[in-house]
């Protein structure tokens, strides 16, 4: 692999789709050598980053979420847009990477010029993976694409993950099977900026509105993440592309009320800190279980610990106290 940084840095500037590739490849290996080289590249790009709409987008399994971004992503790229499809699956180190079926689920968008499909990194943790998509999305800002969409293939915290990492955050969700309130969680609900009701086509568009109306009301029992901002619930059909420009309208609504009020800037600086305190958190641990002596002692405090010899706060007490040791000298 390269090991020039400005080999990277000027094949993103230059929009070369295969230099792209490279530049995420880079980004996503656990190598050292090359995790010290993108740290440079990022670097480096974020001056050219910023300025994209970034998207997150989760729904109940069923929901038609590949449908809909393929859908979506293709009207974006028809009105001259730039698209790319990042995903966040922790699973995929387990089950040996669900995506390699993104881009058979989305065949359409994957051959479009305008738009880019990035299979889910394998990370090991939900963490891990986190943050080479945070990476990825910044180095496909800085390649020229104005719309990032974050899709969550996994369960459990990777909802709220991307909510952590983009500007509006779209619950894609599903009518007529049974209790429409049952399949959404209520931190889900705390972190939507919008909720769309899709496959409202055929029988089912009555069952849609009425799905409409209780998350609406669901919605009341929420309290607002903004004062500026009313969480919208619509209906749409990503099969027979209908309501997909009342989602991109309400987006683009959100951005300018956001950026008017002064929100979205404190929430992408709030964001970033965030993401750096992580990166330090992460830093520590790594520093902690890989300090010798912790590798040496870690053993037996932990025995001693389990059997009840040793209390815990005692046994974090020494621990930290051999890392506080290397900080002296």
């Amino acid at each position: 692999m390269q090991k020039d940084p400005s080999y990277y840095i000027q094949g993103v500037l230059d929009n070369n789709r295969l230099m792209l590739a490279r530049t995420i490849t880079l980004v996503e290996s656990i190598l050292s050598t090359h995790q010290e080289i993108a740290k440079h590249v990022i670097n480096e790009l974020l001056p050219y980053t910023g300025k994209a709409v970034r998207l997150g987008i989760t729904g109940v399994p069923g929901a038609g979420k590949s449908t809909f971004i393929e859908s979506f992503g293709t009207m974006l790229t028809t009105m001259g847009h730039r698209v790319a499809v990042l995903a966040i699956d922790p699973s995929s180190t387990r089950s040996g990477g669900s995506i390699l079926g993104d881009k058979t689920r989305m065949e359409k968008l994957a051959v479009n010029d305008l738009a880019f499909i990035r299979p889910s990194p394998s990370g090991g943790s939900l963490g891990g993976v986190a943050r080479k998509t945070r990476e990825t999305m910044l180095v496909c800002e800085a390649a020229g694409f104005d719309v990032i969409i974050v899709e969550t293939v996994g369960v459990g915290q990777s909802e709220t993950t991307v909510a952590s990492m983009v500007d509006f955050f779209l619950v894609l969700q599903i009518s007529g099977a049974g209790d429409e309130l049952q399949g959404i969680k209520k931190g889900v609900l705390e972190v939507a900026d919008a909720i769309v009701v899709n496959k409202a086509d055929g029988d089912n568009i009555n069952r849609a509105k009425l799905a409409k109306k209780q998350y609406e009301t669901a919605l009341h029992l929420v309290t607002p993440s903004s004062p500026n901002w009313t969480v919208p619930v619509m209906t749409c059909s990503a099969l027979e592309q209908r309501g997909l420009m009342d989602v991109w309208e309400t987006i683009t609504s959100h951005k300018t009320i956001m950026t008017a009020s002064g929100e979205l800037e404190k929430k992408r600086q709030d964001q970033a800190m965030s993401w750096m305190w992580f990166l330090v958190n992460e830093g520590l641990e790594r520093w902690f279980y890989q300090h010798p002596e912790i590798q040496k002692l870690l053993p037996a405090i932990r025995k001693n610990v389990e059997e009840g010899r040793m209390a815990p706060t005692r046994a974090a007490d020494e621990l930290v106290t051999i890392l506080g040791k290397d900080l002296l000298l």
